[in-house]
């Protein structure tokens, strides 16, 4: 076995050569690329480096790390690399290393290494969500003026399918979070209510914060978790398999065949869905009432009647239609972003509720602000 050997030359003007001769692989012990690089630091100004390879027998990938070091390097000094003296594999080798881009996320866990860094990749991707979010909207508007024309081609047995998956089907679970969340607003208002001795008013307590916030929100959330995010899995999972390609290329929008009626399937079931959480979070404070404080089923109702009004239920009923469309913007939005791998399937759908929840929040305060302005509650 010949020993691998390196050899340095300064070639003028302004230029290095690297004799490379022996058996460069694994059980030879490569030189390390420190050497090289010193007198890379060493030979100022250098401009140029060329490899001589004549003497070189035997090679494996070490010797391709090995060069891609002196290389790498080499491109951060803005020194010139020549490779044609290198064998024919060496160079189609690293041309092929050159040419495979990076994983977007192959150092996603590294992250950023200083506060303002991290500031402004954050801040520079918010300015891009933005941007995507504001696009996406208004290709769903254009998709929505389509359909009002008649000239979207949206199938509605698709629409039917997607109004029973959101609507039906999200009864048991809506229904068994109102209960809870009803009995905790229940709970949590009498424990300060009963010493006043006002425990009548868990009622007005339970009733307001259902209509008003707590069930159309609720609603919402869970909708997100649920509907949301089985948006985004279902369009991230068709852009993977290249269906998103396939309808573009066969004349279907996106927008149009898959978001659309996305949109209005969660746009048109969640108000409902806000009206059964309403009924039964009031319902699941009636079993805490009647059952720790002594207050009977009707004087609950009675005073439900007496303190609700109709414009109660519209608030909560109005703020849940926006959240509905919010919530499968989201899902759709970030299904159709996702990269073409299955991690990135599940980023899409942890982000697309994320988002969702985001969008729900904001929302909410907005319109909880425009309605005391407006002061629609006033009797």
């Amino acid at each position: 076995m010949t020993p691998p050997t390196l050899e340095i030359f300064s070639a003028p003007p302004e230029s290095i050569t690297l004799r490379l001769a022996g058996e460069w692989w694994l059980e030879s012990g490569i030189p390390p690329a420190d050497e090289i690089i010193s007198r890379l630091k060493a030979e100022a100004p250098c401009r140029a480096l060329r490899f001589d390879c004549d003497g070189l027998t035997r090679w494996d990938s070490l010797l391709l790390t090995f060069l891609t070091q002196i290389i790498a390097y080499c491109g951060v000094l803005g020194i010139a690399v020549d490779g044609s003296g290198l064998p024919a594999g060496v160079r189609g080798m690293l041309a092929l290393a050159r040419a495979v881009p990076e994983r977007q996320d192959a150092h996603r866990a590294s992250g950023p290494h200083g506060f303002l860094e991290a500031l402004g990749q954050y801040s520079v991707r918010a300015l891009e969500d933005f941007n995507q979010l504001a696009e996406f909207v208004g290709a769903t508007c254009v998709a929505f003026g389509r359909l009002l024309t008649g000239r979207a081609r949206m199938r509605f047995c698709d629409l039917w399918q997607l109004i029973q998956d959101c609507g039906p089907n999200a009864l048991p679970i809506i229904g068994l979070i109102a209960i809870l969340v009803g009995m905790i607003l229940a709970f949590v208002g009498a424990v300060q209510l009963k010493l006043f001795g006002a425990q009548i008013f868990i009622a007005d307590l339970v009733g307001l914060g259902m209509a008003r916030e707590m069930g159309a929100m609720m609603t919402a959330i869970l909708m997100a978790g649920r509907t949301g995010a089985a948006f985004a899995a279902e369009l991230g999972s068709m852009t993977v398999n290249d269906e998103i390609d396939a309808l573009k290329t066969t004349g279907f929008s996106p927008m149009e065949f898959l978001v659309l009626p996305r949109v209005i399937a969660l746009f048109a079931t969640i108000p409902f869905l806000c009206i059964y959480a309403d009924i039964l979070g009031i319902l699941g404070g009636s079993l805490v009432a009647a059952g720790l404080f002594d207050i009977s089923f009707a004087e609950y109702l009675i005073q439900i009647k007496n303190r609700l009004r109709l414009v109660d239920f519209e608030v909560g009923i109005g703020k849940s239609a926006v959240f509905g469309i919010l919530v499968a913007v989201a899902g759709c939005m970030r299904g159709l972003q996702c990269q073409r791998n299955a991690t990135a399937v599940g980023l899409a759908t942890t982000s697309a509720v994320v988002t969702g929840i985001v969008f729900i929040v904001i929302s909410d305060a907005v319109m909880t602000l425009i309605v005391t302005a407006l002061n629609v509650f006033k009797r």
